[in-house]
């Protein structure tokens, strides 16, 4: 069973964040809220860790995690060749629930699976993610779920799904609904959406036409 501290009182609301820290320092697993769902979250940058996320959830290399950050400047960290379109969603859409995938850095000494040379990132808009984001740096993080089962959507529902496999579960009661980020690929001359989630494709449109607007959905 996880260590579990509720958000909403201040002192323990810092005790968790700093019990998570320590975790994810370790290389263990931590369960955080984000404005979607909440996320079962690794060191990003510990293979092990990002091993440990894969198989707690029942996947494979062939489906790596998204990164999470605390700021918009860490993706230059993160990526390379970022377009100008992608910088106009970040400045209207971070923190939010939107994630967009990059060509990776070639430098970092990461390994989130099969990335075929891309990352995954976004900016929640959660206090309590954001201020555990900023002391560990970015996190892997995948929906707090076992593949094939609904998000979970309280801490509760995380719980019983990946208690025994993870070291620190931050409460912070219910999420907005199942709803997940919509991402895009912006990898190209022109974004194109791949899961359309909480930021629909008129949203999108709005701040840079024209998106594309063929959805592949990977799940």
């Amino acid at each position: 069973m996880s260590n579990r501290f509720a958000t909403d009182e201040p002192t323990e609301r810092e005790a968790g964040i700093a019990a998570a820290a320590l975790a994810v320092q370790r290389g263990q697993l931590v369960v955080l809220p984000t404005d979607t769902v909440y996320g079962v979250g690794a060191d990003a940058f510990s293979a092990d860790a990002v091993r440990s996320l894969l198989a707690a959830k029942g996947r494979g290399r062939d489906m790596p995690p998204p990164v999470l950050v605390s700021a918009a400047t860490t993706l230059d960290a993160l990526a390379v060749g970022v377009p100008s379109y992608a910088r106009a969603l970040i400045q209207e859409l971070w923190p939010g629930p939107l994630t967009l995938v990059c060509r990776q850095q070639p430098s970092l000494q990461w390994d989130l699976g099969d990335t075929r040379g891309t990352v995954a990132v976004r900016m929640p808009d959660h206090e309590v993610a954001l201020e555990l984001l900023s002391r560990t740096g970015p996190l892997a993080v995948s929906s707090a779920n076992r593949t094939g089962l609904n998000a979970a959507t309280d801490a509760d529902a995380a719980e019983s799904m990946l208690g025994e496999k993870v070291e620190v579960l931050l409460d912070s009661g219910p999420t907005a609904g199942e709803v997940p980020s919509t991402i895009v690929d912006v990898t190209g001359d022109t974004g194109r959406v791949l899961r359309l989630g909480a930021v629909s494709l008129e949203r999108l449109n709005e701040i840079v036409s024209p998106i594309g607007a063929t959805i592949v959905d990977e799940g």
